[in-house]
């Protein structure tokens, strides 16, 4: 597979500058257990079998454009393909569909040059206007295609140069835009896909794509099949092997009980499974078994609260509640040490990330202090008041990770010795978006992940999904906005830096735990590695002793 066109030099150059990227690989070394080392007794890669694989949450829609969820991608990644991948050992931006490409100057417009080879499962070719297509519809889905939306902010539209050159242009600087490329989000559907509405999109059936896998059946919260894909040819060089998949196909099964999927994986019901949590490693292991396990990059798990209503209209309570939750006391407790406590609103494996533990710390007579100082006295029950109203608010979560629970009945206990009532609210992932669309909550909690710290803007951006419900920002605005012109890494890093303070300052969010991904493996899976963003890669993993 060729080189970019512009040369290896210039490559890794802008790379660094503009996908901010060539630190991951740096940052998560020896933090990280992946697949890759399992089968080193196993001898060589062998071919058939059919992985059973059990998620802990079922996926909301086949569309990879609008999944948003770990355990959906896991499943829409087998079938995408990207314009470029990203290599999870360097956070190198390596060829996919595209074989090479150029960025202008001012990096507002790209240009890839697609390999000619490449088909979708219904066999008509990738082609640039099949780029064109596919961002031009994902401008146009709802709600639960938000994040690829953000990756295609000030898209003003795809130049056709010719059959298989494509040039993508934004209204001003877009820096993040390609490590974006790399995203399962923003990977390339064929025409009869894209010419669907949202919803029409989300059965397994709608998705015509060009990956190593194709979905043979989909039936919405219980299962979904995907078989190998013939003939496939065109994998990027972040993968260990070309050609087609090992697997023959991957059966996913929605199994919600811990304790069921672990016991499944022991008793070879299934081979592995999603969120494997401290308590289920004994059970796995005894069997022969294995944990797998890498942190997510991008935003940490945390608390966004809505600063347009109730008691965190007061940024003095929201910067109370920050040193209120011992995060250490979460990994401890609810955890292992696969996972890190928060020290940022980025988990510590994102490309220019910084270090601020000095306000994200647990201090609860600090938090005391700040409350005392914004008229919160200590009131009836030990709960705080203020003018005749209680310091009380609602945090509204999804089981998108399976310890979400337990971590905020713990975040719940820790805040009530400040004086803070955390009442929890438990809700499906589709209410849980339409209630970020609706307004309708006190705080969120959730993640994001994303290797590229443009998850920030995202996030936190009033032209983002600004979940804060917060108004004009200029200092704040102002750096998420001119991380984007930033070709130099230097100079992105200290916009990044600013405004991971500033974010704290405005107490826009209250961060909990970094998220990492907990696989339990059987002994009989090889190979099932995570990609840059820590999701899943099934096409190099295969079965042994079958």
């Amino acid at each position: 597979m060729s080189s970019p066109s512009f040369g290896a030099r210039k490559r890794a150059t802008v790379i660094a500058g503009i996908g901010a990227v060539s630190v991951l690989g740096t940052v998560l070394a020896g933090c990280s257990s992946n697949g890759s080392d399992s089968g080193a007794d196993a001898g060589p890669a062998q071919s058939g079998g059919t992985l059973r694989y059990g998620l802990s949450q079922a996926p909301t829609c086949a569309d990879p454009a609008q999944a948003g969820s770990n355990q959906t991608v896991y499943v829409t990644r087998t079938v995408v393909d990207s314009l470029t991948d990203q290599n999870p050992d360097s956070g190198e931006i390596t060829p996919w569909l595209a074989k090479s490409w150029e960025i202008s100057p001012d990096a507002a417009s790209f240009t890839f040059v697609l390999r000619d080879d490449a088909t979708f499962s219904d066999g008509t070719p990738v082609t640039a206007d099949s780029v064109k297509k596919t961002f031009d519809s994902v401008k146009n889905l709802g709600p639960n295609a938000s994040l690829a939306k953000s990756y295609l902010s000030s898209y003003t539209g795809t130049d056709v140069v010719d059959a298989h050159t494509a040039k993508i242009n934004f209204s001003g600087p877009n820096v993040q835009f390609l490590q974006a490329t790399s995203t399962p989000q923003l990977g390339i559907l064929a025409d009869s896909t894209t010419a669907l509405a949202s919803e029409q999109r989300c059965p397994g059936a709608a998705v015509i794509a060009s990956g190593p896998f194709v979905y043979t059946d989909w039936q919405q919260d219980k299962s979904v099949k995907i078989a190998k894909r013939a003939g496939y040819n065109w994998a990027s060089d972040a993968v260990a092997h070309q050609g087609e998949a090992y697997l023959d196909g991957v059966d996913f099964t929605v199994v919600p009980e811990s304790g069921v999927r672990a016991g499944s994986v022991a008793s070879a019901q299934l081979d592995a499974v999603s969120d494997a949590l401290p308590q289920d490693a004994p059970q796995i292991e005894g069997a022969g078994g294995r944990i797998l396990t890498r942190p997510n990059p991008g935003v940490s798990f945390f608390f966004q609260p809505n600063v347009s209503r109730g008691v965190l209209a007061d940024q003095a309570v929201r910067q109370a509640i920050i040193p209120a939750i011992n995060r250490q006391e979460l990994v401890d407790t609810v955890l292992d040490p696969s996972f890190f406590p928060a020290t940022s609103p980025l988990a510590h494996t994102t490309p220019l990330y910084s270090d601020e533990s000095s306000v994200v710390t647990y201090d609860a007579d600090k938090s005391a202090k700040l409350l005392d100082a914004a008229g919160w006295k200590t009131g009836s029950g030990g709960i705080r008041e203020k003018d005749g109203q209680k310091l009380t608010f609602s945090v509204t979560f999804s089981p998108v990770f399976s310890g979400n629970q337990a971590i905020l009945e713990l975040v719940q206990q820790q805040l009530k010795k400040v004086g803070v009532d955390l009442q929890l609210n438990l809700v499906s992932n589709g209410e849980w978006t339409e209630k970020g669309v609706s307004g309708d909550y006190d705080s969120l909690y959730y993640n994001s992940t994303r290797a590229d710290a443009d998850i920030l803007r995202a996030s936190f951006s009033t032209e983002g999904r600004n979940l804060n419900r917060r108004g004009a920002d200029p200092e704040l605005d102002k750096v998420l906005t001119d991380q984007l012109a930033a070709t130099d890494n230097g100079q992105r890093g200290e916009l990044v830096s600013t405004a991971q303070e500033l974010i704290l300052d405005r107490g826009l969010s209250i961060p909990t735990i970094e998220l990492s991904q907990a696989i339990g493996a059987g002994s009989s899976v090889q190979d099932l590695n995570f990609e840059a963003s820590s999701r899943l890669q099934f096409y190099d993993a295969w079965l042994s002793g079958k």
